[in-house]
């Protein structure tokens, strides 16, 4: 297991929430839950700030602070709606939400909406359904691992009960699949990881069970291919963390194995470019805890993995957001300790790394979305005294 060991019936500390940067300097109202998003602008030009050692350049943005969320949180969800809106759900502190929010761009305020019928401080999952709905899986809450699921209707801002998974889950992945359904897979409940993966039908509005991964996981990325295959890669099973990686094909509901990548990474992020290759990034190292700075390309036509640009610090429980520009901007978290305000993007054309505006306040078990207008909605951080 990792230096963070899976405690299911814990809480993070305290945390507050904020809307961050696209690309250049967050502002922050001290000792508020202050949201900022920023706008991405296409020419470039140095960083006013005390240039980092290893990078001079930065895109030009501005950024604009847009309120408070009425809940602080860490470890929710944030889900782009078809309107727009941005629907976050749960997560918490020392006590398990139940509530939602919607972020309105058009506004720029937040509203309450419905509240879940379970409280799920974290871990659970997310996902828009192709009719426009949200189905929420798993997480965990003082009582442990959940297998319920429900559905959030955003034309009546309400939520009904669904089928419960076959399997209590929390650290898993749900991933939308190209005929519609939901793909559910690994995660941890009971002191088990677990290997089993199932499916969710939005027309039936049932689970049915499916294939098995190769190997147990949690703390894993999983990634819908162009291929429409989905591609599971990393976290860690009972005795060691993993380098392996396999594909999950929806025609057969069979999972085969694939290249490994070069390093063991959990608490990695994994973004699906526009030229069909997967960027996996950082990720936490076995032996001491500690963060990693590698990341490399997992290529689904020849089925393996090459060597990138390493970031500029090693990070991992980070985030991954792919720009319009089709960049991806990195955020937050570093190592157990110190969690890092800065940013750094990755440009696919050359395959390099540059640092960005620093975050005011260091963050992790935050989300980054990209809204329908180009700008980037972070929300919750749980804040550390170490500041980087």
């Amino acid at each position: 297991m990792s230096s963070e060991q899976v405690n299911e019936n814990n809480g993070p500390p305290m945390l507050a929430v904020i809307l961050f940067l696209v690309l250049k300097f967050v502002i922050l109202a001290p000792k508020k839950q202050s949201i900022i998003v920023t706008t991405l602008s296409s020419s470039m030009g140095t960083s006013p700030s005390p240039p980092p050692t290893t990078a001079t350049t930065t895109q030009q943005l501005g950024s604009i602070n847009v309120g408070s969320t009425n809940q602080a949180r860490q470890g929710h969800t944030g889900t782009l709606l078809t309107n727009g809106k941005m629907l976050v759900t749960g997560g918490g502190s020392y006590v398990a939400l139940h509530s939602a929010e919607l972020y309105d761009p058009s506004t720029g305020t937040w509203t309450t909406t419905g509240s879940m019928k379970h409280q799920r401080r974290g871990q659970h999952t997310a996902v828009l359904l192709t009719n426009g709905k949200v189905l929420v899986t798993g997480g965990h809450n003082t009582e442990g691992a959940l297998n319920s699921t429900e559905l959030y209707d955003p034309s009546k801002g309400t939520w009904t009960s669904a089928d419960d998974m076959h399997s209590k889950r929390m650290e898993h992945t749900a991933s939308l699949l190209t005929n519609g359904k939901v793909l559910v897979v690994g995660g941890f409940a009971s002191g088990i990881i677990l290997d089993s993966a199932e499916l969710y039908d939005p027309l039936t509005g049932t689970w049915t069970t499916t294939g098995s991964m190769n190997s147990q996981r949690t703390k894993h990325t999983a990634s819908v291919l162009t291929n429409g295959k989905v591609l599971v890669a990393g976290g860690e099973n009972t005795n060691y963390f993993l380098n392996s990686a396999e594909l999950y094909d929806l025609s057969t509901g069979i999972w085969i194995t694939t290249g490994n990548m070069n390093s063991q990474r959990v608490k990695h992020t994994a973004s699906v470019l526009t030229n069909g290759k997967v960027l996996v990034a950082g990720g936490e190292n076995e032996e001491d805890g500690s963060p990693n700075s590698s990341s490399e390309l997992y290529d689904p036509s020849a089925g393996n993995w090459t060597t990138t640009g390493n970031m500029d610090e090693a990070r991992y429980d980070h985030t991954a957001s792919i720009l319009r520009n089709e960049k991806v901007l990195v955020t937050g978290r570093g190592t157990f300790s110190v969690f890092f305000r800065s940013a750094e993007l990755y440009d696919p054309l050359t395959g390099t790394w540059t640092t960005t505006g620093s975050m005011n306040i260091q963050r992790t078990k935050h989300t980054a979305s990209v809204l329908t207008n180009g700008k980037v909605l972070g929300t919750g951080e749980w804040s550390n005294v170490s500041v980087v």
